[in-house]
């Protein structure tokens, strides 16, 4: 087992250091000079030198790489002074070093991964992520919560009346949940539901998790703007759960053991609760785990058109100002999520089945 798990892990490690390697080329190969973002077009060309320098945009391409692993790495070298070194250590940039270990004007260090500073507002981006991730796994938390609860009671319906009308039209239901895009779905749901039927459902077109109320004294939390954007990510997943959990269920319904507690004389509700349903929400926990992954690297369209704070919002703000450190980091913190979820639905996979150890 612990061969097993070790395998994993450097199977993610190799598909970070992947991800790293082409977020990297590709944001430093596209057009635009960050320098000038940040100074305008009209800086002189001094002022655009000495920002370049700062940034180290100046130094080859393989350079700048080198100074990208060596911020990204836990474990990093640097010049204590500019002097005989490209790399020196920031204490605004990477904070206080868990560890260091001086000799000369080299330092090594032990610290946080840095992702580097917004070239708009000059904030670290870890910080800026880490303060809007909150919201976005907030939102897909609850969007999957609504998706495993409803799916799983309409997966259910659907399997017991099967062929009936509700099973019919849960299918209809379904399709149009996994074909309806999200931004379309945010639109559709934002008119209805805040602006057509506003006057009874009371309901905002957009807002966050925290207002200001009317005076402007302060925040307070509104949980009522979490409803239209969590059911609208919940949609693709919910529909994915009805028909997982009904097919799945109807499989199951048809073994011998349940034809066994049948005619022993066990009840239909006890044989649907303690041995048909369990055994049948082993596909819809796996799919769960993958799209709660998927949820918050895809609630970009969502959080921007209901003005949700979370990473969304952010990449599409970047993305408007071509700030390619805060797109980058989000790029690269959306990747570590999906491969630590990864990681640890192989290994759970492991645990309760022993064939997938055998066969990794």
């Amino acid at each position: 087992m612990i061969q097993f798990i070790l395998q994993r892990i450097g199977y993610g490690i190799l598909v970070l250091f992947g991800v790293i390697v082409v977020i990297f080329f590709l944001f430093n190969i596209l057009p635009g000079d960050p320098a000038r973002m940040m100074l305008g077009q009209r800086a002189d060309s001094a002022s655009v030198a000495a920002v370049k320098k700062e940034l180290g945009t100046d130094k080859p391409l393989y350079v700048q790489f080198a100074a990208y692993l060596n911020d990204l790495s836990p474990l990093s070298f640097h010049t204590i002074n500019n002097a005989g070194g490209s790399f020196r250590y920031d204490s605004v940039k990477y904070g206080t070093p868990f560890f260091a270990y001086t000799a000369g004007n080299f330092m090594m260090a032990a610290k946080f991964p840095c992702l580097r500073q917004s070239y708009q507002t000059r904030r670290n981006v870890s910080e800026l992520l880490f303060e809007s991730f909150i919201n976005t796994f907030i939102l897909a938390f609850v969007a999957m919560i609504f998706a495993l609860l409803a799916g799983i009671g309409i997966g259910v319906l659907c399997a017991l009346y099967k062929n009936s009308f509700i099973d019919r039209l849960s299918l209809v239901f379904s399709v149009l949940g996994m074909s309806l895009p999200s931004f379309f779905a945010a639109i559709l749901n934002a008119w209805i539901f805040a602006f057509v039927l506003a006057h009874f459902t009371h309901l905002n077109m957009a807002g966050s998790l925290y207002s200001v109320d009317d005076l402007g004294r302060g925040e307070y939390l509104d949980l009522k703007n979490l409803i239209l954007p969590a059911f609208t990510l919940g949609i693709r997943p919910l529909a994915i759960i009805v028909e997982l959990t009904r097919n799945s269920l109807l499989e199951v319904l048809s073994q011998d053991y349940i034809r066994t507690a049948r005619a022993k004389g066990l009840g239909p509700r006890r044989i649907l609760l303690r041995h048909a349903l369990k055994n049948a929400l082993n596909p819809v926990v796996t799919a769960a785990t993958g799209w709660l992954a998927s949820l918050l690297a895809g609630a970009v369209f969502v959080e921007y058109i209901f003005d949700w704070k979370g990473i969304g919002l952010v990449i599409v703000n970047a993305l408007d100002k071509y700030d390619f450190p805060v797109i980058m980091g989000a790029v690269l913190f959306i990747s570590v999520i999906l491969i630590l979820i990864n990681i640890f639905a192989d290994i759970l996979y492991g645990i309760i089945d022993p064939r997938v150890r055998l066969s990794g």
